[in-house]
């Protein structure tokens, strides 16, 4: 059997079942009164979802798996679309492995659902990458039911490549009909002065708004903006278009790693809900 062993794990956040679950308990609770708990009455597709380490962007984060768990929905398969830091791996890669372990247990992938995506499948992209693991414990401390996850790595992170997988998922799933929900991993502004940061990201939050996935692109390439994860969240939006008729987005909350360590240079955290 081929597990991925966590690879942040004692870094990103603790390494301890124990240390992991007090940590995420006071992060939630930190946030408790500001979560829009109304929303997880809507028909939920997804979200995008920081993936820095969880004195960062743990308080943003955990508004969507909140929303999550409210909303009494059990999904059967999770789809982790998330950006490569690493270099490794193909241009897109779904995961390889049987199953994804963390302090708090281990997860099975949906190989049946990898099999249908026809994309290049292999544990080289995601062996050192930090960006799908991150998002694993919350769900395992927020969902208190079985579930699969389906790793998805972006190198190339472009409009086309985005649609390329946003049909893929999309076509797969109308042949397993599937409960899926697609997280779309990313931080937003990095090492920036933090006024500067948020001018910089409301420019790519409108093309979000819009579900515009190709002015997004020309967005945060004309203007030099490091969202790192635009890639998955060209795909969410891709995906949305085709599985919703009328799909809409709310910012959920946003922060910057200044909140912890106050700085001139700050990464910034936006989690959003995509839902119809």
């Amino acid at each position: 059997m081929n597990i991925r062993y966590p690879s942040v794990a004692g870094s990103f956040y603790p390494g301890t079942a124990q240390a992991l679950t007090d940590m995420l308990d006071k992060l939630y609770r930190s946030e408790e009164k500001k979560i829009d708990t109304s929303l997880a009455g809507k028909d939920i597709i997804g979200g995008v979802v920081p993936h820095a380490g969880y004195v960062y962007s743990g308080y943003e984060a955990v508004h969507f798996f909140e929303i999550i768990k409210r909303s009494g929905k059990q999904y059967e398969t999770i789809l982790i679309i998330n950006p490569n830091h690493t270099g490794y791996g193909a241009y897109v890669e779904a995961d390889s492995s049987d199953l994804w372990e963390t302090p708090l247990g281990s997860v099975e992938l949906d190989s049946e659902f990898i099999g249908l995506l026809g994309l290049p499948v292999s544990d080289l992209a995601q062996r050192r990458e930090h960006s799908a693991e991150v998002e694993l414990p919350f769900l395992q401390h927020w969902l208190d039911y079985p579930f699969k996850i389906v790793p998805v790595c972006i190198l190339r992170q472009d409009p086309r490549t985005a649609g390329e997988v946003a049909g893929k998922i999309h076509s797969a799933n109308q042949k397993l009909k599937r409960r899926i929900l697609i997280i779309a991993s990313s931080d937003f502004s990095h090492y920036v002065e933090p006024q500067l940061g948020a001018r910089k990201d409301d420019m790519v939050l409108k093309q979000v708004r819009n579900l515009d996935p190709d002015r997004l692109y020309e967005t945060v390439r004309e203007n030099n903006i490091s969202v790192c994860g635009y890639g998955p969240i060209m795909t969410l939006i891709g995906y949305a278009k085709l599985a919703a008729r009328e799909p809409k987005t709310t910012i959920l909350a946003r922060g910057n790693s200044g909140k912890t360590h106050p700085s001139n240079s700050v990464v910034d955290y936006v989690s959003i809900l995509f839902y119809e």
